[in-house]
């Protein structure tokens, strides 16, 4: 199954305040665990995830910015925080505010990621759909991908630059509802 095949219904799904979605994978994104949350809220079985991209539950909402913003953290051995709206298998959405690490070996190298998923507070998912909107009707204006992404960059360095912010001070005021 590919996210590309899946078509949003509109219909958005929701999970419990005291719940944690958790999903592992490999260097490349490949996903090697999901708990039950995880494969509960998604609408996939076991055998449907694992071994398949992580990218498996993206939401044609979210803008490629936020994506290129994760995996260059990531490169950078550092952690991130962000709001994200996925797709489950089904076509129903969900937003999550997502704490995505590096996996390290006993020798520090790295050798996959994890994700801790929480509940978002409704008015982050309002401020943050807010940008992201944004963000997408941006991509919407180029007929590349590449140049898709880097007017989204531009638009979301620019953005949080006119804000005074980062991305990570971005997400810890929508999170904790007062600035950095």
């Amino acid at each position: 199954m590919r996210a590309t095949q899946v078509r949003p219904t509109g219909t958005e799904r929701t999970f419990g305040e005291d719940e944690i979605i958790v999903t592992k994978t490999d260097l490349r994104g490949v996903l090697t665990y999901a708990n039950d949350v995880f494969l509960r809220i998604s609408a996939l079985t076991e055998d449907e995830a694992i071994g398949q991209p992580h990218s498996l539950i993206r939401h044609p909402d979210m803008p490629r910015a936020v994506f290129k913003l994760l995996w260059d953290t990531l490169k950078e051995r550092k952690e991130l925080f962000a709001y994200v709206v996925n797709l489950a298998s089904d076509g129903a959405h969900y937003w999550v505010l997502a704490h995505v690490t590096p996996s390290f070996d006993a020798h520090g190298k790295v050798v996959g990621y994890h994700s801790s998923r929480r509940k978002p507070e409704t008015a982050a998912v309002a401020a943050a759909s807010d940008l992201y909107g944004k963000l997408r009707a941006e991509e919407r204006r180029h007929s590349s991908s590449p140049a898709a992404l880097d007017a989204s960059w531009r638009m979301l360095q620019q953005t949080l630059a006119d804000r005074g912010q980062t991305y990570e001070q971005f997400v810890w005021e929508l999170t904790n509802g007062v600035p950095s």
